[in-house]
């Protein structure tokens, strides 16, 4: 029996590269985006023995504060348009001076609707690379951004 439209868009996985990456409420395009995930740190508690002659404390782990997320956006350097939004943004940091960004990371399906979103909060670049130059090589120049950021919602459109 063949499945109709309906079915294969709501049970099929949807393909990782259709995406769109918004900084400020800007779309701008990556190539690649890695690091978003939830992670907490653990706190071990030892627990007395319960009675004589048992056996050591017993540990309990449980967890603990949510760990900073790290970024990294890549995205191939586009003359006038990615140098300046990338550059200018890590270029106004100053110590305990930083603008932080929300930055919104969008799956989207066959339409470019966005289907499953990532809201990174509080984001701010904390280096910026500069393309590896080789001359034997025709690839695309691409350059990277790392961010930290306080942390991640998913949000479903």
């Amino acid at each position: 029996m063949a499945l109709t439209k309906d079915q294969i868009k709501n049970t099929y996985p949807l393909p990782v590269y259709n995406y769109r990456v918004e900084i400020d409420g800007t779309t701008v395009g990556f190539s690649e985006v890695s690091g978003l995930s939830i992670a907490y740190e653990t706190t071990s508690y030892a627990e007395s023995p319960v009675a004589s002659g048992s056996p050591g404390p017993r540990w309990m782990y449980m967890p603990a504060q949510e760990k900073a997320v790290n970024i990294t956006l890549k995205k191939g350097v586009v003359p006038g348009v990615s140098i300046q939004t990338l550059y200018d943004w890590i270029h106004s940091i100053q110590t305990n001076r930083v603008d932080k960004k929300d930055i919104y990371v969008r799956l989207c399906d066959e339409e470019g609707n966005a289907v499953i979103s990532w809201k990174v909060i509080n984001a701010f670049p904390t280096k910026l690379d500069a393309p590896t130059f080789t001359a034997s090589s025709n690839d695309a120049a691409v350059e990277s951004m790392e961010l930290m950021a306080d942390g991640i919602l998913m949000e479903k459109a």
